[in-house]
């Protein structure tokens, strides 16, 4: 169910870049944003968000979808796009554009899917509950010192530090 959520986010998301950036600078139709969004958005889900952003982080998901998006947006443009745009230059500014939106979709999977994965998973090995330590740490009330018991005298000038002078018993 999280990935289908996702993929809806992502879709919308690169629809809307896409539509900023062919539609209304290049007057590109909505059926070839809408084409390409989907290609993109299957294909930089599997790789981008799946593959690369668990094993290598946010920047190289981001890096990585930044050149999918460009190479991606420009291939697929040259083949359904029948309007003569610079082709180069929209695919360059959408891939940006893409890429901005992608540094916080990865917050969202890397929160929402990947973060639920890995703790639904963690659950299924670990039906026991593991017990939980904690330490406690205080200090020590030294105990007062009598003048008839045997102290060295290292002890005797502890005590006479800690403790007020008549104080002794």
């Amino acid at each position: 169910m999280e990935h289908l959520r996702s993929l809806v986010i992502k879709f919308v998301m690169i629809t809307a870049m896409l539509a900023v950036v062919f539609g209304f600078l290049y007057g590109v139709s909505f059926g070839d944003i809408l084409t390409i969004s989907f290609i993109l958005t299957i294909t930089a889900y599997l790789v981008g968000d799946l593959l690369i952003l668990p094993r290598f982080g946010n920047t190289a998901a981001t890096i990585a979808d930044f050149g999918l998006a460009y190479l991606g947006a420009w291939m697929i443009g040259a083949m359904i796009i029948e309007e003569p745009i610079r082709l180069g230059t929209a695919s360059f500014l959408s891939a940006a554009l893409i890429a901005i939106g992608e540094v916080f979709f990865h917050r969202y999977v890397v929160n929402n899917v990947i973060n639920d994965k890995d703790t639904t998973q963690n659950r299924a090995t670990n039906s026991q509950v593991r017990p939980s330590y904690q330490t406690e740490m205080a200090e020590e009330n030294y105990p007062k010192v009598k003048n008839n018991q045997s102290t060295t005298n290292a002890d005797a000038e502890f005590a006479e530090e800690i403790l007020p002078e008549g104080n002794n018993t």
